[in-house]
Formats: C-alpha cells, sequence, structure tokens
C-alpha cells in the first residue's frame, strides 16, 4: 500500500463527504463497484484517473483531485532497486553476473514485457508498461557512456530459459550477439557445470563510480541488498572473479550463443 494511495483516497473521501455524495453515486457515475471505490478511498488500490475525474466534477473539487494524478504514476523501479539504479547510472565501471536470466541492460523489449508481465503478484498495466519503459532507456547508456566498461558474464541456463516463449528467445539471443559489437560491452558464458557451488549463488553486479567507490549488488526472490563496506565487497568481487575464469573467452560465447540461438 501506498503512501501516495492513501492520501490521494482519503482526499476524494474528504471532498465526496463534504459534498454529499454518496459512494454508491460516485461508483456509478464512473462505472465502478462500491468495493472498487472503498479500496481505492482507502488507499487498497491505486486511484485511478477515471475516479478522480469524476470525483473532481461530482465535488466541486475544481481540479485539485485531477492534480492528484501526476503522484499516483507508477514507479519505474521497484522500491528496493532505485538507490542500486542512481549508482548505476554513474558508474564507469559495471561486472553484471546473472545465473538464470538475461541482465535487463541486455534485454529485448518483447523480453522485458514477458518477464516484467509475469510477475506475482500481478503488477497493473500501467505499471508494466512503465517498468519496460525504463528498463529499454536504461539500455541507452551502453551507447551513450561509450568509455564506460559493460562486462556480463551469463550462465548457460539463463540462455535457454524460453522466457516469452520461443521466437522471442531466438530474437533475445540474436540481440545479445549484436549488443557484444560494441566496443565497451563483452559478453561471456559460462557453460553448465562449470563453477557449480559459486556459480548457483545467484545474480551478482559489481559497480565503480567516477569517485572510484566500489559497490556490490546481490539479489534474492524477496531480498536484495547493495553493499559498500569493503570487506562485503571484497568478497563479492572474489566470487565474480572465480566465476569469470571459468566462463568462455568472448569469441568462444559469441559462438556458444549462435549456436543455442540456431537450435531454437
Amino acid at each position: 500500500m501506498s503512501e501516495a494511495w492513501r492520501y490521494c483516497g482519503n482526499q476524494i473521501k474528504l471532498w465526496r463527504t463534504e459534498a454529499g455524495v454518496t459512494r454508491e453515486q460516485l461508483g456509478k457515475e464512473a462505472n465502478y463497484e462500491y468495493e472498487s471505490v472503498k479500496s481505492m478511498e482507502q488507499g487498497r488500490r491505486r486511484p485511478t484517473a477515471r475516479l478522480l475525474q469524476i470525483a473532481d466534477q461530482m465535488c466541486g473539487a475544481q481540479g485539485k483531485l485531477v492534480a492528484a494524478q501526476e503522484f499516483l504514476k507508477p514507479e519505474p523501479f521497484p522500491a528496493r532497486s532505485q538507490e542500486y539504479m542512481a549508482i548505476e547510472a554513474e558508474a564507469i565501471a559495471l561486472h553484471w553476473y546473472e545465473p538464470l536470466l538475461i541482465p535487463g541492460l541486455l534485454q529485448t523489449e518483447e523480453y522485458a514485457r514477458a518477464l516484467i508481465s509475469d510477475s506475482c503478484p500481478p503488477l497493473d498495466d500501467e505499471t508494466v508498461e512503465e517498468r519496460v519503459r525504463a528498463r529499454m532507456q536504461r539500455q541507452e547508456a551502453l551507447t551513450r557512456k561509450t568509455s564506460t566498461v559493460h562486462s556480463f558474464v551469463l550462465h548457460e541456463a539463463s540462455l535457454r530459459t524460453m522466457v516469452g516463449g520461443q521466437e522471442a528467445m531466438k530474437r533475445q539471443l540474436e540481440h545479445l550477439l549484436e549488443v557484444s559489437q560494441l566496443r565497451n560491452v563483452s559478453i561471456q558464458v559460462l557453460p553448465m557445470g562449470r563453477c557449480s557451488g559459486v556459480a548457483l549463488n545467484g545474480p551478482l553486479i559489481l559497480l565503480e563510480t567516477p569517485e572510484h567507490e566500489r559497490f556490490a549488488w546481490a539479489e534474492g526472490q524477496e531480498t536484495s541488498a547493495l553493499y559498500a563496506e569493503p570487506g562485503k565487497v571484497s568478497g563479492l568481487t572474489q566470487a565474480h572473479d572465480m566465476i569469470r575464469r571459468h566462463a568462455l573467452c568472448v569469441e568462444d560465447s559469441a559462438e556458444f550463443i549462435r549456436k543455442v540461438a540456431e537450435e531454437l
């Protein structure tokens, strides 16, 4: 439940009560069930643009309720990753390991939409579109910041997950081959059976800022952590180095990806 949702919902209720408009009347005019209006007023559901517009008209709010739309837009990134995104945007070096999925910076729009749409619990359509848009916008850094090193190590499993279906996955693999041609991007593949202990511990990202501060990001299903403590960053750097030593070289990795794509 968002604080913005709760505040906006409470404002709808206050204006409605002051104007002598019942929930039933507001719901009928806006084409919502009574329980839907109640959920939005209590902040359990995001107040929609339509409800705000109808409530504004019925309650004589003179645009004050409609103005709330600006503060109800979906967040482009989950709250737990926003600090990481700020550092990523400024990084001069990024080293990313992924065991099961294609990294966000390398995803096609088709792959990203399939992945984000399949979130649990489900996201509303507006949030899905906003997050897909934000993910595509992040990728501009690959070509805009050509002095930033972007290195990726992908476990073989990430190439075979079939996110979005066979054809979508084939296009995703072909996209990897295209992006790997950028001079500031390297993509390596870690074949099945190599470095199994460390490689199966989950995604790992190392970042370096223009001030040469170093951070590490580790992610799980329900928790994520951004580390700045030198000892922790050092340990995760060593884990990444171990994984990368067992990966194929860039040229062999490209051939590996090409063969997997041809098999689809």
